[in-house]
């Protein structure tokens, strides 16, 4: 037998602890950084969490390349690698597509941690498939970002200008 005080739905959500709003992160602006020889990147300060949770923040980066376009590596926060993770779990795993796309996908990314000083370090494989050498310009894209080589920047950057007008209606 269950016995013991019988707790109003009113008086329990009353004195239950609220949990913080927590502000979503957003990735905007452009950011042109140097590379050291140890391949790290410093991630702009607005991007990073609030000090004192930078020292392990992990972030996952995938290299990428959409059709006509050169290669930059897709960097997923937190909040976006649990999406992508969450639609990657959800494949069947008798699929081979989706067994294909697992292999893939897992192939060309890694995860890098966010140093205490606020760099990331970008592992050889990836920095080469997505040709940063001493360079890199990290491009927000409102819930995770992008980091390219000023080259191939450039070459995206002319085209997205020259589409500007037509993307737009999308919004």
């Amino acid at each position: 037998m269950n016995v013991g005080r019988v707790v109003s739905p009113t008086f329990a959500t009353r004195n239950m602890p609220t949990s913080p709003v927590i502000k979503p992160a957003r990735y905007l602006a452009e950011y042109d950084h140097g590379v050291d020889d140890k391949r790290r990147v410093q991630v702009p300060a607005k991007w990073r969490p609030p000090e004192g949770e930078q020292d392990g923040f992990e972030i996952m980066l995938c290299q990428w390349q959409l059709p006509g376009q050169p290669p930059c590596l897709l960097a997923l926060p937190p909040a976006a690698c649990q999406e992508m993770d969450a639609r990657i779990r959800a494949l069947p795993f008798g699929d081979p597509e989706a067994e294909k796309l697992r292999r893939i996908l897992s192939g060309i990314s890694d995860v890098v941690t966010l140093d205490g000083a606020g760099r990331i370090c970008l592992p050889q494989k990836l920095a080469e498939a997505a040709q940063i050498k001493t360079k890199a310009i990290l491009v927000g894209m409102w819930d995770r970002f992008q980091l390219w080589s000023p080259d191939n920047y450039a070459k995206v950057k002319s085209a997205d200008a020259a589409d500007a007008a037509k993307v737009m209606k999308l919004i």
